[in-house]
């Protein structure tokens, strides 16, 4: 536990609880291949249901994908990759500017440290950004959608269940990462995972057992001090 979730404990144990799955919760990137026990995603999805919502639309939408489902999708993702440019649903960042991009950066850098990849090798860091088509070997991925008419608040709201989904996840001790990169090829998503075109594909979850070994799995990124995201106005 870091010195922040320390400090915390002085506030009750329901705070220290979530204080410590917020500093101890990564993004994996390497996973073992066994599929979860069906009551394990089930306690995951009924504890993500709880994420607050805009009037309580609850817009969220997953599709999971398992087995030959997933292994399909894997291969077309990666086929089409290949083959054309993204085109998402939502539109990516216009650009990451300042402060933004120097964490960018340093978050890009630490982890291709941690792989060994030297900075300036191109090919290398294609590679591994490769590996988001593959869902870095998870034995499932939710792939999460809107209704497309709530527009950018109902993706903000998706957002939220995503964050949540993640924290009950490695609450019992399984990996997972957010991927944006997956809604690149919307048309292959709707296509493989029967999704309709009144739903936006917001962003992946690939999630399971995360594989201790791998050296993607010890980097971890930092966060800016809190005052540095607050505005005071008394």
């Amino acid at each position: 536990m870091t010195s922040t979730a320390n400090e915390a404990s002085a506030h009750g144990p329901a705070f220290d609880t979530l204080s410590t799955l917020l500093h101890t919760r990564y993004s994996c990137r390497a996973f073992l291949p066994e599929p979860l026990p069906r009551s394990t995603i089930d306690a995951i999805l009924a504890t993500a249901q709880r994420t607050a919502s805009w009037c309580n639309a609850q817009p969220w939408q997953l599709t999971i994908a398992s087995g030959a489902t997933l292994e399909r999708l894997r291969g077309a993702l990666q086929a089409h990759m290949a083959a054309a440019a993204p085109a998402p649903d939502l539109p990516w960042p216009r650009e990451y500017r300042g402060v933004y991009q120097e964490r960018r950066r340093e978050c890009g850098w630490g982890l291709y440290e941690a792989l060994g990849i030297a900075k300036g090798d191109r090919e290398a860091s294609a590679r591994q950004a490769a590996q988001n088509f593959t869902m870095f070997g998870a034995p499932h991925v939710a792939i999460v959608t809107s209704d497309e008419a709530l527009g950018v608040y109902g993706a903000v709201d998706c957002g939220a269940y995503v964050s949540n989904f993640m924290l009950a996840a490695h609450s019992l001790g399984v990996g997972s990462i957010a991927q944006a990169a997956l809604a690149s090829y919307p048309g292959v998503l709707r296509e493989v995972l029967g999704i309709g075109k009144d739903r936006s594909i917001v962003c992946g979850i690939s999630f399971g057992r995360a594989d201790p070994a791998h050296p993607a799995n010890h980097f971890r990124t930092t966060r800016a001090d809190p005052g540095s995201s607050v505005v005071w106005r008394d």
